[in-house]
């Protein structure tokens, strides 16, 4: 069995993968928190975690994919009490978005998603182990905190004790070194006291009404359902400090055990050079993008144009550039099918089940051998193109058509979406009205006008096609 290699944030190394037990891999995700639509930064993290699930699987390994979804914490009440719905209103609703994102990214579903507000029994049972060997402690208000300096090894994951610790970074709200009585900073929540803010979202424990800390949600799920197949947790660089620092110190004082044994992180994505904000006007979800004309494969495509740990930024242009390589791989697909006698769609299942994980590589082995090798998109893609040069080198077509659309499916490319025709994509105002200003500057016979106006456009991603009586507009 090929070895999978993965960079381990725990070990600060890259290190193969072996599972606990078997072939099963038991692979945790943290999910969303389903209060509001998931954008293309979240998802480069989900899509990189499904090329991650896709490589282990065609190297012969079974996934237990568990993902999550957080449907309880600050966020989501306040949208519930801002909208005047029920918490499971408003946490099934975007629950529903997020599921259908999923499906147009081509995302295989997780085998197990459990929901936090299912899952109250399990918390409370973790936080009365901890409280019994002393690593927590019960303010006067009712809220349960972790004692961080009971944990020795409190900073293994981030690197915590080489750098100082902040009292905003430990708990899901910055308020709640004000609004709980805890006795460090340190110290986290894993359960908060009933508030008046959080309406009727409580539950009853043995230490009063109150509700779940972030943090614990995850630990108790994890261990409910892979238990003692705690092989790769997953999320993004985001998460590494506080949230799994803090899972770790939970999980590993109730349970004596060590919890996961690879951590596996995924860099932040740019937008147009900078941090995505809706007040810079570059906050983006796959809506936005379909509305611009491009299909969900050709951003799948743009955000898994960088290997995951690399920090990479999406613009226009990667868009474009990432139809035109999938119209490149389309028209591959479709000769190497039909020289092999093969069907995009029985092939592609019968890749899913797994009929192929020993079929040789071909002239695609190096292209694999690099995804396997830390996840290296960029690089497989490369070894990718330099293979379907050579077509089918020493190999039949059967077993280069095979091979291909094995690398196509781990790198989760629904290649029947790829339109071959350039699609008709309408243009911004903004673009038309520079465009008429430029026509208008042809016809004054203000050359130097025309000439800047026309620079402006293309600058924005814009070809003016010149005809006798107007102009049309194109992307780049």
């Amino acid at each position: 069995m090929p070895e999978v290699i993965l960079h381990n944030t725990l070990s600060r190394s890259p290190e193969p993968i072996v599972p606990s037990k078997g072939k099963r891999i038991g692979m945790y995700c943290c999910g969303p928190t389903v209060y509001a639509q998931a954008h293309i930064g979240n998802f480069r993290t989900f899509i990189s975690q499904d090329v991650m699930r896709r490589t282990l699987q065609m190297a012969g390994y079974d996934v237990l994919h568990v993902r999550n979804l957080t449907d309880v914490d600050d966020k989501t009440i306040k949208r519930s009490r801002e909208e005047g719905k029920s918490l499971s209103e408003v946490t099934e609703y975007w629950t529903e978005i997020f599921h259908r994102d999923c499906q147009r990214f081509n995302m295989l579903p997780p085998k197990i998603e459990p929901k936090a507000t299912d899952h109250i029994q399990e918390q409370i049972e973790m936080i009365s182990a901890l409280l019994e060997k002393r690593h927590a402690y019960q303010t006067e208000d009712g809220s349960v905190y972790f004692k961080v300096s009971s944990f020795d090894e409190y900073g293994r994951l981030s690197r915590l004790k080489e750098r100082e610790l902040t009292t905003s970074a430990t708990d899901e709200s910055p308020n709640d070194a004000d609004e709980y009585d805890r006795e460090s900073l340190a110290d986290f929540a894993m359960w908060k006291s009933r508030k008046s803010d959080d309406g009727d979202v409580y539950w009853q424990s043995p230490w009063g009404e109150g509700r779940p800390g972030w943090h614990l949600e995850c630990s108790a799920m994890a261990m409910k359902y892979l238990g003692n197949h705690l092989d790769i947790h997953s999320g993004g660089e985001d998460l590494i400090f506080p949230h799994h620092e803090n899972e770790i110190a939970q999980s590993e004082c109730s349970c004596d055990t060590q919890f996961f044994r690879y951590w596996i992180h995924c860099a932040h994505l740019l937008v147009e050079g900078g941090k995505m904000s809706k007040s810079l006007n570059n906050f983006y979800t796959i809506d936005d993008i379909v509305e611009k004309g491009f299909a969900p494969v050709v951003l799948r495509y743009a955000l898994t144009s960088g290997a995951y740990r690399q920090t990479i930024n999406f613009t226009m242009d990667s868009l474009h550039a990432a139809q035109s390589a999938l119209v490149r791989l389309r028209h591959f697909s479709n000769d190497s099918l039909a020289a092999a006698g093969l069907k995009w769609d029985s092939l592609m299942k019968a890749i899913q089940k797994g009929k192929y994980v020993n079929a040789p590589w071909g002239p695609f082995q190096k292209a694999w051998d690099t995804l396997r090798t830390d996840l290296n998109t960029a690089g497989a893609l490369g070894g990718v193109f330099s293979a379907i040069k050579e077509e089918y080198g020493d190999s039949s077509p059967s077993e280069t058509a095979i091979a291909f659309h094995k690398l196509i499916f781990a790198l989760g490319y629904d290649l029947s979406e790829v339109v071959i025709e350039k699609p008709k994509i309408e243009a911004p105002e903004e673009i038309k009205e520079l465009a008429q200003a430029r026509w208008e500057a042809k016809q004054s016979k203000d050359w130097a006008a025309a000439d800047d106006l026309r620079d402006r456009v293309q600058a924005k991603g814009w070809k003016i096609l010149d005809r006798k009586d107007g102009f049309d507009l194109e992307a780049i």
